[in-house]
């Protein structure tokens, strides 16, 4: 493209539209699967906005205490209670998840098949461990009375967004979890170094499939980031 060309693009913030516009050449290269995730990830970001907004807004309008999470989320350790030591450990469990992540995208890289699937199963562990403390978390609250339209704590709205976002982000953590475990038996069996066919596509995967997979992951990482900074320690 010559200068005369150059200077009647459009300047500032009006590029922006211009150049995505033109698809063919902004996201040319761009691996495919890579791009989806990244909209899905948008998308999915809104929705848990929302659910956040939604649970603040609910806090500050109601007129009835707000239950205090050191007492309500306390966990008995010896007799004693310590107040969020179960929400302490499924963090620290779910944070050190993301580091595994990143190690299992680092050897698909390098086409390192056998340390590739060990930290991809470590990952998924570290998920099925989550899920696991939190339908714990979940049976003590029921048990303890907590309902989506009643507390024993105070509020009644406080079961209702607890279900809504802990359940949605447990959803999201199931389902990635649900696909560590294919993925691990993928790379174990060679499938991302053969080229083999995925299971719901006609595509050939390669070990991009593995860093598309801790995108979504580390989104369901730093999901729980904020839910445990609103939820827990507000």
């Amino acid at each position: 493209m010559d200068q005369a060309a150059l200077k009647k693009l459009p300047r500032g913030w009006k590029s922006i539209p211009s150049d995505l516009g033109s698809d063919q050449t902004a996201f040319k290269g761009v691996n495919w699967g890579k791009g989806m995730m990244w909209i899905f990830l948008l998308s999915d970001t809104f929705i848990f906005s929302c659910f956040l907004l939604s649970y603040m807004t609910g806090r500050g309008s109601t007129v009835q205490p707000w239950p205090n999470p050191s007492e309500v989320f306390a966990l008995d350790a010896f007799g004693v209670p310590v107040p969020l030591l179960l929400i302490a450990i499924m963090t620290f469990v779910l944070i050190t998840s993301s580091g595994t992540m990143a190690m299992a995208v680092k050897y698909g890289y390098e086409k390192n098949k056998k340390l590739c699937g060990i930290f991809l199963l470590l990952t998924a562990l570290g998920g099925l461990t989550f899920v696991g403390m939190q339908a714990f978390e979940w049976s003590k609250l029921i048990h303890e009375g907590v309902r989506p339209w009643e507390n024993p704590f105070g509020a009644p709205q406080f079961g209702s967004f607890f279900f809504m976002i802990t359940g949605f982000h447990g959803t999201h953590v199931s389902i990635g979890v649900i696909f560590l475990f294919i993925f691990t038996r993928k790379v174990f069996r060679g499938d991302f170094d053969s080229g083999r066919k995925g299971y719901f596509t006609s595509m050939k995967s390669n070990y991009v499939a593995i860093e598309i997979l801790g995108l979504y992951w580390h989104f369901v990482d730093l999901v729980w980031v904020f839910i445990f900074a609103f939820f827990y320690l507000w």
